[in-house]
C-alpha cells in the first residue's frame, strides 16, 4: 500500500509537533531529539550513549510514544540469549506442528538498552534485523515492519561487565548520538519537574500522548525521497568518507555503507529545514554522528593520544565542499 503523498511544508509541522510532544517530559536534548527525527525519516538505527541518568531510555520512550510506532524494549544482560530477542519454534502436542513465538524484536521500534552488556554471540542477533528487517528462524525467514527502527543505549564509562559491539553491528547504525549532562538551568528544571515524583516515570505521567502514526511516517519518509541530491554533494559526501580510508591516524576508515547513510541522513536533515536540495553544510553538521563509531584509531594515533572527534573534525575542515 502506497503511502499518502505529504509536502515538505507538512513534514517540517509533523517533525515539530513530535518535538513539542517530546519536550513535554524531556529537558533540553533538542539536538538529540533532532537527530532522532533524521533518523526516523531516513530510516535508520540510532545508538544513544551517554553517562547513566541522562534519560536515555526515557528520551526513547518518550520518542515512541510521541510517533505512535509499536514499542518494544529488551534490556540487554550478560546471560541474554539471542532466542531471548528473536523468539523461537516451540512444538504444539496439540497440533503436532512447531509455532513460532515472537520474540520483542517483532515490534517498530525496539529499544535495545545497555545494547553492550551482552556477548558478542547475542548481538549478533539483530545484524539480519536492523540490515534486512527481517528475522530468520530455523531457515524460515519472517519479516518485520517496513519501518523497523532499532534506538540502543549505552554509558561510556564502564568496563566491567559489558562487551564492546561488533564493527559489523556498530556499521548498521546511522548515527552515534552522544548524550551529554544537561546545563545546571536545565538541570534545575528536570529536579523541579520529577523532584516530587516518587517511583519510575513514564511519558504517560507527563502527559506525553501520541501526535502521528505509521502511515504519516511513511509519507513522511517518502517525501524526503524526493529532496534533490545534486551530484557535487554526492562527490563531497564520497570524498569525505574515501578521506577516512586514507588517513595514516586511521587504521579503519567507514564504509561504503556509510556514504549512503550520510547521504540518506542528509536529505532529510535538508526536508526537516524545508529544503528541497541538500547543502553541503548538511553533510557537515552530520559527519560526526555518522562517521565516529564507524572509525579505528592507529596504534600511533592511540599513543599521540588523538582522538576519533577531532578527526573526524579535520577530515571535515580538510576535503573541500562545493561551492
Amino acid at each position: 500500500m502506497t503511502a499518502p503523498a505529504m509536502s515538505l511544508e507538512e513534514v517540517g509541522r509533523l517533525a515539530q509537533a513530535i518535538r513539542a510532544e517530546v519536550g513535554k517530559a524531556v529537558v533540553g536534548q533538542a539536538e538529540t531529539v533532532d537527530a532522532l527525527l533524521v533518523a526516523l525519516f531516513a530510516q535508520g538505527h540510532v545508538l544513544l550513549e551517554g553517562p547513566p541518568g541522562t534519560a536515555k531510555t526515557f528520551l526513547a520512550q518518550c520518542f515512541a510514544t510521541a510517533i505512535g510506532l509499536d514499542f518494544g524494549r529488551i534490556q540487554f544482560t550478560p546471560d541474554l540469549m539471542p532466542g531471548d530477542i528473536l523468539g523461537s519454534n516451540l512444538f504444539n502436542f496439540q497440533t503436532s506442528a512447531f509455532t513460532l513465538t515472537r520474540g520483542p524484536i517483532f515490534c517498530e521500534l525496539l529499544l535495545a538498552d545497555e545494547i553492550n552488556r551482552t556477548p558478542p554471540k547475542t548481538q549478533a542477533a539483530l545484524l539480519e534485523a536492523m540490515q534486512e528487517r527481517r528475522v530468520t528462524l530455523d531457515g524460515t525467514p519472517h519479516p518485520l515492519p517496513a519501518n523497523f527502527l532499532v534506538v540502543a543505549t549505552q554509558n561510556p564509562i564502564e568496563s566491567q561487565g559489558v562487551y564492546p559491539l561488533p564493527e559489523a553491528q556498530l556499521d548498521r547504525f546511522l548515527f552515534k548520538l552522544l548524550v551529554p549532562y544537561p546545563s545546571a538551568e536545565e538541570e534545575a528544571r528536570i529536579v523541579r519537574t520529577f523532584g516530587e515524583r516518587a517511583g519510575p516515570q513514564r511519558p504517560a505521567d507527563l502527559d506525553v500522548g501520541t501526535v502521528t502514526d505509521t502511515a504519516a511516517i511513511a509519507a513522511a519518509a517518502q517525501a524526503v525521497k524526493s529532496v534533490m541530491l545534486a551530484d557535487s554533494v554526492v562527490d563531497y559526501v564520497v570524498r569525505l568518507v574515501r578521506a577516512t580510508r586514507e588517513s595514516a591516524d586511521l587504521a579503519a576508515g567507514a564504509s561504503p555503507r556509510a556514504a549512503v547513510l550520510l547521504a540518506n541522513a542528509a536529505r532529510a536533515r535538508a526536508a526537516l529545514d524545508g529544503r528541497d536540495y541538500v547543502l553541503p553544510d548538511d553533510v557537515k553538521a552530520l559527519a560526526g554522528a555518522v562517521l565516529r563509531h564507524r572509525l579505528l584509531l592507529s596504534p600511533a594515533a592511540e599513543i599521540e593520544g588523538k582522538a576519533v572527534e577531532a578527526l573526524v573534525s579535520e577530515l571535515v575542515e580538510s576535503t573541500e565542499a562545493p561551492r
